[in-house]
């Protein structure tokens, strides 16, 4: 397994995107904590990575809250005696236009889904960096880091902060063999997007994503395993987009470019 023996913490693991992460590395062998604020719903996650034959802890924690993402990790080192990987995954999302939303409404998100990716990565740097024997830190971003997304402007600022921070953390962490990276999905079906995805948007979708699907939560956590893999060794500091080439195509969804 590309994982064995790996001590690994996901932020907001309780459920999508984020349990599918925790999943996918403890099948390859990393024993998995789940730092969440939903706690039935991560112990359960804990309970399904046991049924794996792996090691799972999970732990309340607002990652928005340095001092209890500080103390989750330490929760995490003093149970397993060390830590290797690092998935920054918890986020929100609020909709609406940016100058009607309260100073509040952008603080929440800010604080929920980028100072988190802070404290989470400041946390274990600390700790990866003592133990001397490198480790991988991995963001999860989005293509509305790139894409404008209509009133999710926090939400696109977060995103947009998580990807220029983690090449500055890939710059100082390189010297001590901790590499950082970024995960980039596009549409992706989970418990939270799922109830979006009408009809009329799947249509919309598949009009403008070359692949014409909308991936499924493992097709992300595959790009993760991969990064914190051996396999990525020589990867620092990018991002990874797993969205159909949703970003990358530019045509005009059924257009004629050329006159018979």
């Amino acid at each position: 397994m590309k994982l064995d023996g790996k001590l690994a913490i996901v932020t907001g693991a309780a459920a999508g995107i984020g349990k599918a992460i925790a999943l996918a590395l403890a099948s390859e062998g990393a024993d998995v904590a789940i730092a969440d604020i939903q706690d039935a719903k991560a112990q359960a996650v804990a309970k399904e990575i046991e049924a794996k034959g792996r090691r799972a802890l999970a732990i309340h924690c607002d990652v928005s809250d340095s001092a209890q993402v500080d103390s989750m990790v330490q929760q995490v080192v003093q149970a397993w005696g060390g830590l290797d990987i690092l998935v920054n995954n918890a986020a929100i999302i609020a909709p609406g236009l940016f100058w009607e939303l309260s100073d509040d409404d952008w603080h929440k998100i800010i604080r929920t889904n980028l100072n988190s990716v802070f404290f989470c990565s400041r946390a274990a740097a600390r700790v990866m960096i003592s133990q001397g024997r490198g480790g991988q830190i991995v963001s999860m971003s989005s293509i509305h880091a790139t894409l404008s997304e209509p009133s999710a402007g926090p939400y696109t600022a977060a995103k947009g902060g998580i990807e220029a921070f983690s090449r500055t953390m890939a710059t100082e962490l390189a010297p001590y063999k901790i590499r950082v990276n970024c995960v980039a999905p596009g549409a992706t079906y989970s418990e939270l997007t799922t109830p979006m995805y009408t009809e009329s948007v799947k249509q919309s979708l598949f009009e403008r994503v070359p692949m014409k699907e909308i991936a499924q939560t493992e097709w992300i956590a595959a790009g993760v395993v991969f990064l914190v893999s051996d396999d990525a060794r020589y990867i620092t500091g990018q991002v990874l987009t797993i969205d159909g080439g949703y970003v990358m195509d530019g045509s005009l969804p059924g257009a004629k470019y050329w006159t018979e």
